[in-house]
């Protein structure tokens, strides 16, 4: 264990009382520790998200410890080591130490074990090799730290036997680089990820969906992604991906005007057209909303220039709906080349977001009193004097519209 790694004592989550509590529950007789990304990102000084916890006990054993001190627990993976302890602030995670006795590119059969050292090395990462006590004493068996300050993604031992453990490792690792990595990619490793890309078939399309829209979303992807386009492994997983450098316009846009990161909107950036979209929703399996969304961006061209009006803006806002109206902006943005005009896309989306979306106060009742019979012809009917509503700027003037819904009544016979 390296001598100048910093305590994590102070992280606020550590301290929390419920946390505490949970790890004193699991070391009554066993060792237990903050294991992999808590202390990574603890020691980076990033945000902690989950708390994962590694222990010397069986999934049974730490069950009922964690039950006789109060927590609901759920056997997410008992197989394979692991309990959920469900506490009020959030869940927790606990492993057992475990060795895997035999791999196939997907998933691993594993054994318990007692030895910290080799579930270290059934890791990935060395950055991810990393322990913690419950007091913040961080414990780095693999010697992860120093590839941590040094902002360098590395294979635990030989890069090629880490990859054929689990093909997924090839997306993860160009994740970690995008998410936590600094300068150029280690060439071991990027050379051993592109040997074995052909393992990536092997993966269900969920695995690679997630790792991927993680990877996108990710604030140095650019680069990361360049480098995969130029290992061919970007055309493995996502061979729609051929607007590279409107990903990084998107990207760089959020970055730089302190966007949150929306990975389904780089998604939308890197495909072009609604036959690509289409495919790589299928390819990528989403969800039906991201899907819709993701194909709706490329479904009839309407583009959006930043000179807008805002009686431009309102009418787009009414006919695309919020999510696809700022969308388009977005990829507007990217495609416009003068840098210059950041302001007036700005402006856009900070009026999309104070809009309102007007209900036309024209009822049924309204159209059947104006001689209009039940069936198709009320929304026909209707539709025509929306039209006219929406040209006039979504007039309240109730007067108007009834005036209009006469004219229309009086211009067709029934």
């Amino acid at each position: 264990m390296a001598a100048d790694i910093p305590s994590i004592k102070h992280q606020i989550w550590l301290r929390d009382a419920e946390t505490q509590k949970v790890m004193s529950a699991l070391n009554e007789g066993a060792t237990a520790r903050f294991v992999g990304g808590c202390v990574r990102n603890a020691l980076l000084g990033v945000p902690v998200a989950d708390v994962d916890i590694a222990t010397s006990d069986e999934p049974a054993r730490s069950t009922a410890k964690l039950e006789a001190a109060g927590f609901k627990v759920v056997p997410i993976g008992a197989d394979h080591g692991t309990v959920m302890a469900v506490g009020a602030e959030r869940s927790y995670e606990v492993t057992t130490l475990r060795v895997d006795v035999e791999t196939n590119g997907r998933h691993a059969d594993v054994a318990f074990t007692q030895d910290w050292q080799g579930d270290a090395e059934r890791r990935d990462f060395t950055m991810n090799a990393l322990y913690a006590d419950a007091d913040g004493t961080v414990h780095d068996p693999l010697g992860g730290y120093d590839d941590l300050k040094a902002r360098r993604v590395r294979f635990i031992g030989d890069a090629e036997t880490r990859i054929k453990e689990d093909y997924l490792r090839v997306l993860r690792f160009f994740r970690f680089h995008a998410a936590y990595g600094e300068g150029d990619l280690d060439a071991p490793s990027l050379q051993a990820c592109a040997a074995n890309r052909d393992g990536l078939a092997k993966l269900s399309a969920e695995r690679i969906q997630v790792e991927l829209l993680k990877l996108l979303g990710a604030d140095n992807a650019g680069p990361v992604v360049r480098a995969m386009a130029a290992a061919g492994i970007m055309g493995d997983v996502l061979p729609e991906a051929s607007r590279l450098d409107r990903f990084e316009r998107v990207l760089d846009i959020e970055v730089t005007q302190l966007f949150t990161s929306d990975p389904v909107l780089r998604l939308g950036a890197i495909v072009d057209g609604e036959e690509a979209a289409a495919s790589a929703a299928k390819r990528l399996r989403l969800s039906n909303a991201d899907r819709d969304r993701l194909t709706a961006m490329h479904t009839d061209q309407t583009k959006i220039v930043c000179y807008l009006s805002m009686r431009e803006v309102r009418r787009a806002l009414y006919g695309m709906g919020l999510q696809l109206f700022k969308d388009r902006v977005m990829l507007g943005w990217a495609d416009d080349g003068k840098t210059t005009n950041a302001f007036q896309w700005r402006a856009l989306l900070a009026m999309a977001d104070t809009w309102e979306r007007p209900e036309i106060p024209l009822s049924g009742s309204m159209i059947k009193a104006a001689g209009v019979p039940e069936g198709p012809e009320i929304g026909r009917v209707r539709a025509e004097v929306e039209e006219w509503w929406i040209d006039s700027d979504f007039t309240d003037d109730e007067f108007s519209i009834i005036e209009r819904l006469k004219a229309v009544v009086q211009a067709t016979v029934y």
